[in-house]
């Protein structure tokens, strides 16, 4: 991936007074939410609190019926998921979502093509520019590359594959739904690393939706807390850990989230 300057700290994502219903539920209440360029942004709350409801909304799966999201000054809250992978944004899913019988570097490929610039007619005829092309986007993946099928791969591994995918498409944005679920405590610390490279050295903005509280705390820049569909709480990690609403939501009680 190719590394980008760190850019002044504007708001590259903008979500005003959105509202998601499915018949008479809520799932997501007239949110708002500022992600700024660079940042690390995580979203939390309890199970059923509308936060993958609310990633959805950003990268295109549902269409909220109220409210604007804006990414990098457009307005992108009708657009289509694929148009939306056009202008920069990535996900990763909260269930895999890899073909298992294909190899890594097939799966990352499949994520290429929206950088290729030559037609179906070149591709099979394999021209010059079209090899010069293959070696380019072979270059992009080395770093992230295994010659194995997926299905063999051990299951942090696979979040990694998923990841990778991601980041194959050269995202401006990307979209975390619990990247860290099902993984044990080795694997949970590497990817910690990969992020905070990925967040540190190239400046990527995320936004991640994740339950372990140890990870959020420590990576985050800014924390958004979604009870119900509502915003419970925002601002700086230490703020959020000590918010007694938010700590409520969670515990019960006064118990420290920490």
């Amino acid at each position: 991936m190719i590394n980008r300057p760190q850019e002044d700290k504007k708001a590259e994502l903008e979500i005003r007074n959105l509202r998601l219903s499915f018949g008479g539920v809520v799932a997501v209440k007239d949110v708002d939410l500022s992600v700024h360029t660079g940042e690390l942004t995580a979203v939390i709350g309890p199970n059923g609190a509308g936060k993958t409801s609310l990633l959805n909304c950003i990268t295109g799966f549902y269409r909220p019926q109220q409210g604007s999201i804006v990414f990098n000054g457009r307005d992108i809250t009708h657009l289509h998921t694929h148009q939306l992978v056009g202008i920069g944004i990535g996900r990763t899913f909260q269930n895999i979502e890899l073909f298992p019988g294909m190899t890594v570097l097939a799966n990352l490929t499949l994520a290429r093509h929206i950088h290729c610039r030559y037609s179906f007619l070149h591709s099979c005829l394999f021209t010059p520019s079209v090899r010069e092309e293959e070696i380019r986007h072979r270059r992009i993946l080395e770093e992230i590359i295994r010659k194995q099928t997926v299905g063999s791969l051990p299951y942090g591994m696979m979040k990694r594959v998923e990841l990778g995918r991601a980041l194959a498409l050269e995202p401006r944005l990307l979209i975390l739904d619990e990247p860290f679920a099902g993984m044990n405590l080795e694997e949970k610390e590497d990817m910690v690393r990969f992020l905070l490279e990925l967040n540190g050295r190239w400046g990527l903005t995320m936004v991640l939706v994740e339950h372990d509280m140890s990870i959020v705390m420590s990576i985050s820049r800014h924390v958004m807390v979604l009870n119900f569909g509502e915003k419970l709480g925002e601002g700086a990690p230490a703020d959020i850990s000590a918010n007694p609403e938010v700590i409520k939501a969670y515990l019960g009680d006064a118990q420290s989230l920490e």
